[in-house]
């Protein structure tokens, strides 16, 4: 019993700890799960603690935390546990005082799994915010059947990559009458006067994660995925750059790992729930002719470079220099989160109840959305919170196994999207015209 007491085993003194909670994006996190602890958002006391390397910093950070939330400070109801990731008993120590450990150390890829195994070894559920596929998938093949073993869940991509896309399927597929097929998402992330950027860890992953596609081709080769047949109309590939009618801007493919989390829930689902399967493609609108112009440039440099260790070092060193500014050591201001949001756009199709999906066009077509605040320092720590509380709170409506899980395979039957809804994230249905 993950949650102790019922069998004579002790009761675990938290239900969740924020691991990496004085990192960039873990500040946020503790803010977000203070929040959550004050609205009652769970059906009792949420106990929880911070956890990392330094006491001092920690506790700089619960007084920071506290004092955006308006309070004095937290009481003893929030716990300080001191670990390493570079030290396994630590880790282990960390993982048996709770239910829960929500992981924001990254890049995952060296980072993330020590902490994924303290959590299995010791019955601990676990959730990261990795866009990292190769991470992701190689925790699925290292670590699924034992987490089954253990009855815990491990949750990658619990952040802004990759819960807006992969909710955001399952939303449209069950927003629409009748069976839907594909889908294609935009992106448009909005700025205001100040601009917008993100901290260097996302730019980090980046680097070593495009370094690396060919192992992750070999990865999934060991893993031997069962093909997910096609149904319905073949989605088409659109091209590298082109020109969207929809939104009178230039889009280019998606770069995140938003298309493989999807293709992951979409396997579970078809193979364990017998749903059918939808196609996906992932975009991303950049704007007009001079945007194009600059990206190729930069995208050129770029895949020139992270081909070799001293161009990775480079990139990694001055990571505003060779993303145009868009990435900073310091990350982006409070004015400039204030400023950014997001939309991402669904385009459905399917077949109309009664119609056979395997025969014929589709016939029915349906625009939903996901709308919500700057992506990575806002809508990340809000996404990650509710998966959290969605596992906590939810757990009737989870997987009956114990895996390693994407969110869609996780969270399909649970509340995570009217959590989401009522904390800003929101997914609304846009348009159903029928054809």
């Amino acid at each position: 019993a993950a949650g102790g007491g019922e069998d004579g085993a002790p009761k675990r003194p938290y239900d969740l700890v924020v691991f990496g909670a004085s990192g960039f994006t873990g500040q946020f996190v503790v803010e977000e799960v203070a929040q959550a602890a004050a609205d009652g958002e769970l059906r009792g006391p949420l106990r929880w603690a911070v956890a990392g390397r330094s006491r001092e910093k920690l506790q700089t950070v619960l007084k920071w935390a506290a004092e955006r939330l308006g309070k004095a400070a937290f009481g003893d109801e929030v716990g300080v546990v001191l670990c390493d990731v570079g030290d396994p008993a630590s880790l282990a120590a960390m993982a048996k005082q709770t239910r829960l450990v929500l992981n924001c150390v990254g890049p995952y890829r060296f980072f993330g799994e020590p902490v994924v195994e303290a959590c299995v070894e010791n019955g601990t559920s676990c959730i990261d915010i990795s866009g990292e596929p190769q991470f992701l998938e190689g925790m699925y093949l290292k670590y699924n059947d034992k987490a089954a073993a253990k009855g815990v869940y491990v949750i990658g991509s619990c952040g802004f990559d990759s819960i807006p896309a992969d909710m955001g399927v399952l939303y449209t597929r069950d927003k629409l009458k009748g069976t839907l097929t594909a889908v294609e998402s935009f992106l448009t992330v909005k700025s205001g006067p100040e601009g917008s950027c993100i901290h260097d860890g996302t730019w980090k992953s980046a680097v070593y994660g495009l370094a690396d596609q060919d192992n992750l081709k070999k990865l999934r080769k060991k893993i031997g995925y069962a093909p997910v047949p096609v149904v319905g109309a073949k989605l088409k590939r659109r091209g590298l750059v082109f020109y969207n009618q929809e939104f009178k801007e230039y889009s280019i493919p998606f770069m995140g790992s938003d298309v493989s989390v999807v293709k992951r829930s979409q396997r579970y689902l078809h193979t364990q729930l017998k749903e059918t399967p939808v196609q996906y493609g992932a975009y991303v609108n950049i704007g007009g002719l001079g945007s194009v112009i600059k990206l190729m440039f930069a995208g050129l440099l770029f895949l020139l470079l992270v081909k070799f260790s001293f161009g990775r070092k480079l990139l990694v060193n001055y990571p505003e220099f060779f993303s145009a500014g868009r990435f900073t050591k310091k990350g982006p201001t409070q004015k400039q989160m204030e400023g950014t949001s997001f939309t991402m756009t669904f385009f459905g199709e399917g077949y109309s109840e009664g119609q056979d999906p395997q025969s014929g066009k589709p016939n029915v077509k349906i625009c939903t959305e996901v709308k919500g605040p700057e992506p990575g320092y806002v809508a990340t720590p809000i996404a990650m919170v509710q998966a959290a509380v969605s596992l906590l709170e939810d757990a009737a409506c989870l997987p009956k196994e114990g895996g390693v899980y994407s969110p869609g395979a996780a969270f399909s039957k649970t509340k995570l999207i009217d959590r989401l809804n009522k904390r800003g994230v929101e997914f609304s249905v846009i348009s159903k015209p029928e054809i």
